[in-house]
């Protein structure tokens, strides 16, 4: 009996764990292939050049392979498709292909070289983007099947398209920044960034204290130079000259004395009014009274979106703070992104074959309905599925609904 093919799990514990993996060279060997999750990327192998720093990895040899004896490998060598190709080592030499740490410039297991290596955990429980396309080709298209032809390149597009719906509110697309806010206020928006999901500022003990966006102020998105008649001007482009924001100026450069006034001044009307206590910023007493809006209660900062100059702006107390931010991707922009959770990968199968069938001609309306309703179904299992609700977890919050509360 034939015995089947062996399991999925591809990576050595030594790959896994310490981002290293070791061979023991047979006489005038020459090729070495690397086998990890992680694709290996590949400048130079000339340390005095810029390109060498592109590499993801470096490579070690030993005579005896015992700890302290690996030096690094300069000699010039090529990697094309992991496959490392090295001058002719004599039998028994230990090559090491060390995966270097995120940051680029640690590298090192613990046992040899006492240095951090590059994450390469938790892979298994992603499958890529190029997986998807080829096993979607396998098991959905051909003769007798549902779909019968379809170029590669549209079952690519589909698939990307499905993995940017997905990551809005289905798979696990958050990714957050550790800044800090420098004083001019403002931080460069992340350069795959979608949109905000939270943002913190971080005490001194490590905990977040969440920052609400400013709806006192605002950012223009565009402020041109006006005439005395307020009529815009151009420059010999034909293009509107712009100048600096006065909102933001004088957001920026608040004035105590002028605050108080204008506090003062709405506090008046508003209780002549018999207002007090509805309308209004920052006003002395505010929020004292019924009426109290939440959201502006609070004392940890605010921030805005300033799409004029792709930045996060920030309220002055916030100068020097430790910040988080946390915000959506869209899946595509970095080549690790580019993997969906195996618990989603029905999901995106269903995906892919409504979409396909959906944008062509003389489909059976039919079939394009029950494709769009299997769609929908196997997305909210996805969804369910990722949540991550634990019983235990829930059961433990929920305790909580006997305690009684003062007032």
């Amino acid at each position: 009996m034939s015995q089947p093919n062996g399991g999925l799990i591809t990576e050595t514990n030594s790959q896994y764990y310490a981002g290293s993996q070791i061979f023991i060279a047979t006489a005038s060997q020459t090729e070495f292939i690397a086998t990890f999750n992680t694709d290996i990327t590949f400048g130079s192998s000339d340390p005095a050049t810029e390109a060498y720093n592109q590499n993801n990895f470096r490579i070690y040899t030993s005579n005896t392979g015992a700890s302290g004896t690996f030096t690094e490998y300069t000699t010039t060598y090529t990697v094309s498709n992991n496959i490392f190709t090295l001058p002719a080592q004599s039998a028994g030499v230990y090559v090491v292909i060390q995966l270097l740490s995120e940051t680029g410039g640690n590298y090192g297991n613990k046992d040899a070289f006492g240095e951090v290596v590059e994450k390469n955990y938790d892979s298994y429980s992603y499958i890529k983007v190029s997986d998807l396309v080829n096993n979607f080709l396998v098991a959905y298209v051909g003769a007798g099947k549902l779909i019968s032809s379809v170029k590669r390149t549209d079952v690519i597009f589909h698939t990307k398209r499905a993995l940017q719906e997905f990551s809005y509110d289905t798979l696990k697309s958050i990714k957050s920044q550790e800044l800090t806010i420098p004083t001019s206020l403002s931080v460069p928006i992340p350069q795959d960034y979608v949109n905000y999901v939270d943002v913190s500022w971080i005490d001194e003990v490590g905990y977040k204290h969440p920052i609400y966006p400013n709806m006192i102020t605002t950012n223009p998105y565009a402020k041109p130079i006006q005439d005395t008649s307020g009529i815009a001007t151009q420059d010999n482009d034909g293009k509107n000259l712009t100048g600096t924001s006065l909102t933001e100026e004088r957001y920026k450069s608040q004035n105590t004395e002028i605050l108080q006034e204008i506090r003062d001044d709405i506090s008046g009307r508003l209780i002549s009014d018999g207002l007090w206590g509805i309308y209004g910023y920052g006003i002395y007493g505010y929020g004292q009274l019924y009426g109290m809006q939440p959201e502006r209660a609070q004392i940890n900062g605010w921030f805005t979106i300033n799409d004029r100059e792709g930045k996060m702006s920030f309220s002055s107390d916030l100068k020097d703070k430790l910040i988080v931010l946390e915000y959506i991707s869209d899946g595509l922009a970095y080549d690790q992104d580019m993997k969906v959770p195996k618990m989603a990968e029905e999901a995106v199968y269903a995906y892919l074959s409504h979409a396909i069938l959906a944008s062509r001609i003389n489909q059976p309306e039919y079939i394009v309905q029950r494709l769009r309703r299997e769609k929908s179904a196997k997305l909210r299992n996805a969804k369910i599925r990722l949540s991550n609700i634990k019983s235990t977890e829930f059961i433990q919050n929920m305790r909580g609904k006997s305690k009684w509360l003062k007032f």
